[in-house]
Parts: C-alpha cells; sequence; structure tokens
C-alpha cells in the first residue's frame, strides 16, 4: 500500500514537472523522453514515469511512438493555425450561449481563478498557463455544453506551450476582467468584443513569435 501511494505522488510529480519543462520549452519539439533516464532522476521505478508520460499523450503534449518510445509532440505551422482558428471558433460560440445563461455562482468562480501577477518566472507562467486555461474552461461551461466545454479544454491543452509564448502575464487578469464585466451585464455584443480582444492579440503574438524567434524548433 505504501508502495503504490509512493508511485501515485511520484507519478504527479513527473507529469507536473515534465508538463511545464514542456510548456516552458525546455524540452523541444520532437525530442524523445528516455523513461528510463527520468526514472533514474527521480530514484522511482519506471511505472509511474510510463504513466506521467500517458497523461502527457491524452494532452497533446507527448507523442508515444510504437517500439520507440516518448516525443515531446511536433507541430506544424498550419496544424498551429488550425488549432488557433478552432478556438476562436468554439469561444465564440460558448461565449454567445453563455451571455444569456450564466449564473452569479459562475461569475464569482471566474472572479476567483486568478491569483495575481507574480513575475516572469518559469513557475509563475506554468500558472499563468493553467489560470488563463481554467477561466476558458469555466467560460464554456457556462454555455451550458458539456462537449464545448470539454472540447475547448483539450484544445487548450494542447496550446498550453505556445500560450506561454504570449507572454501575457501581465495583462491576462485585466482582459479576463472585462469579459467578466460584459458577461455579468449580459450585454451580448460587448462579451463577443471582450473576448475577442483577450484572444485575437494572444493569436497574433503565438504566431509572430513561433515565426520569428521559434522556426528552428517547429515543422514550419
Amino acid at each position: 500500500m505504501l508502495k503504490e501511494s509512493k508511485e501515485l505522488t511520484s507519478k504527479k510529480k513527473i507529469f507536473k514537472e515534465l508538463r511545464r519543462a514542456i510548456i516552458m520549452g525546455h524540452h523541444r519539439p520532437g525530442q524523445r523522453l528516455d523513461v528510463i533516464n527520468i526514472a533514474n532522476q527521480y530514484s522511482i521505478s519506471i511505472t509511474p514515469v510510463r504513466d506521467a508520460l500517458n497523461m502527457l499523450n491524452q494532452e497533446g503534449l507527448v507523442t508515444i511512438k510504437p517500439r520507440s518510445g516518448y516525443f515531446v509532440t511536433p507541430i506544424t505551422l498550419k496544424e498551429l493555425r488550425d488549432m488557433l482558428d478552432l478556438r476562436n471558433i468554439l469561444e465564440l460560440a460558448a461565449v454567445e450561449r453563455a451571455v444569456h445563461r450564466i449564473t452569479a455562482e459562475q461569475i464569482a468562480a471566474m472572479r476567483e481563478v486568478h491569483a495575481g501577477y507574480t513575475g516572469d518566472d518559469d513557475e509563475s507562467y506554468d500558472r499563468y498557463t493553467d489560470e488563463n486555461r481554467h477561466f476558458h474552461y469555466l467560460l464554456a461551461q457556462a454555455s451550458g455544453n458539456r462537449e464545448l466545454a470539454e472540447m475547448l479544454g483539450h484544445l487548450l491543452d494542447r496550446l498550453a506551450r505556445f500560450m506561454v509564448l504570449r507572454r501575457g502575464g501581465r495583462s491576462q487578469e485585466a482582459s479576463h476582467a472585462n469579459i467578466i464585466a460584459a458577461l455579468e451585464a449580459h450585454d451580448s455584443p460587448s462579451s463577443r468584443q471582450a473576448l475577442l480582444d483577450d484572444i485575437e492579440p494572444s493569436k497574433e503574438a503565438i504566431i509572430e513569435r513561433v515565426i520569428e524567434e521559434e522556426a528552428d524548433s517547429w515543422i514550419l
């Protein structure tokens, strides 16, 4: 029982630390993640390592190649553009539904997402990315369409390592506050515009950063 508890704790720790390393770009696209080396690094068996890597595979951050191993998922610029376009489609559909359905409790939950700006270090940006995902997932949930919310949540998991590139730590909370204010007023045009003001600059910043600064790491 003690061994199972230790492996569960190890799996969660490895998942969290590998996820952060991938999101922050310390493990590059296409890089092989060696199970044995990771297990040795943490002084544990390979089982929790594989479990953690399988969890990252479910988020789209790691690709499993039979008889080859685990790799940081590569992506083409076309795939990235398609995912960002899909995000716009899903988010706009969500906000158009949420503006008429959102409750005071849901508004309160969205207000509680952010813990404030704490700097530009890896730990802070890991948190900002999680907060951004949680905020937009709550917005999608307020649409009343569970499938839409789950689809958007999975898409945001796949986009997590790109969301860091926009460097929105200082501005994120303010732009989210504008969305909340419009939703609370049940103002459909303002809610749509506040959402676009949040996600369109992010889209442009991500594409620009990938092309200009990260092109050697991505399949362009």
